[in-house]
């Protein structure tokens, strides 16, 4: 059989769609699996072992290369996570069989709906994202599959992730804090940042590291963070990182901040993150990878919500508005807020009360 899967979607997409596409791995172990994903996931695909074939939409003129090798395969079914109408015309040139949307495609009707011919009955308003997900395979005959998420992570990030590690003289547990996100809506409040992460390393003892991507904005938000530290970023991991040896200096004492933004690809990162005592962040990719990787972690939400994207079988504390206590109840229909109104009280009482329990052990 040969499958065609299309999630043109952001980070945390993908990784809520490994659950599907590890699904249609078991249940048709000998299918030929050919997965489209955007470019933002490309670094994310050596973790994603099913696939047989991927395939990377630029959103420019060398897609045509994708459009054509699309076209001259013989696909039985496509399965559409993304329904736009740049995935409706890969839907379409794969000429599948079965090429599978959800009803409301086809209740929209136009010219995307004609593409498709089998529909799902799902209210993406009533479920989790990756429930969505797997629903999609239920034209195939598989259904209650496993919610597991799965990245298999290579050997090559595993190493460059203990590089870094050596190189900033961590030898000892860590939190990784990472503020930024792709929505500058979801940024949390510098200062409260920093009050943050000062009473980890000063409470706690214990070694705090900020990460976060190249994006200008999201530089400008660490930036204004550091700025608010009562402790500098270490001096020695700067030092170390600018070409000193590692192997002849002391460790970074413990509580030390070290700042490793823009020094890791999202596969680094995500080693980095599975070897995190706990993740600090907002409702971002890296919540998604801590998800995958069992790593614990409090996590701030503001506009979007949680019901939908929230990691459900990985230990979190979700908090979202005014209250100071985590959320327990989560609703299809729930109204955004502000992340202003998340205070330094409630994060530091969810760090503190993940911090206090049994470390999980780290790979």
């Amino acid at each position: 059989m040969n499958i065609l899967l299309l999630q043109l979607k952001r980070i945390g997409d993908l990784i809520l769609t490994t659950p599907a596409i590890e699904a249609l791995r078991k249940h048709v172990p000998d299918a030929r699996i050919t997965l489209v994903v955007s470019r933002e996931c490309a670094e994310l695909l050596p973790a994603i072992s099913s696939a047989d074939r991927t395939h990377v939409a630029n959103r420019n003129l060398k897609d045509i290369g994708i459009f054509l090798a699309v076209a001259q395969e013989k696909f039985d079914y496509c399965i559409d996570f993304t329904q736009n109408d740049r995935s409706a015309l890969l839907a379409f040139l794969s000429g599948a069989r079965k090429r599978v949307a959800t009803h409301k495609v086809k209740d929209n009707s136009g010219n995307r709906a004609r593409v498709y011919n089998e529909f799902t009955k799902l209210r993406l308003k009533e479920m989790h994202m990756l429930d969505y997900n797997l629903a999609l395979l239920e034209p195939l005959g598989i259904c209650k599959a496993s919610h597991a998420l799965h990245l298999e992570l290579p050997r090559s990030a595993r190493e460059k992730a203990e590089q870094l590690l050596e190189i900033a003289r961590i030898d000892n547990p860590f939190i990784i804090f990472h503020p930024g996100s792709a929505r500058t809506e979801k940024f949390w409040e510098t200062r409260r940042w920093a009050d943050v992460i000062d009473h980890a390393r000063s409470n706690w003892r214990i070694n705090c590291v900020l990460t976060g991507g190249d994006w200008a904005l999201e530089q400008k938000h660490l930036s204004e963070i550091k700025a608010k530290l009562r402790q500098p970023i270490d001096s020695l991991a700067a030092a170390s990182s600018s070409g000193r040896d590692a192997s002849s200096s002391r460790l970074t004492p413990v509580g030390s901040i070290v700042d490793l933004s823009r020094k890791t690809d999202l596969l680094t990162l995500t080693a980095l993150v599975a070897k995190a005592r706990l993740l600090v962040t907002v409702d971002s990719a890296a919540m998604h990878l801590a998800a995958a990787t069992q790593t614990p972690q409090v996590v701030l939400f503001g506009p979007t919500n949680p019901f939908h994207w929230r990691p459900r079988e990985s230990p979190v504390l979700i908090l979202q508005g005014e209250s100071i206590t985590p959320m327990s109840e989560f609703r299809p229909k729930q109204a955004g807020a502000a992340m202003k109104e998340i205070s330094t009280e409630a994060v530091i009482n969810a760090m503190d009360l993940l911090l206090s329990a049994p470390a999980a052990q780290t790979s």
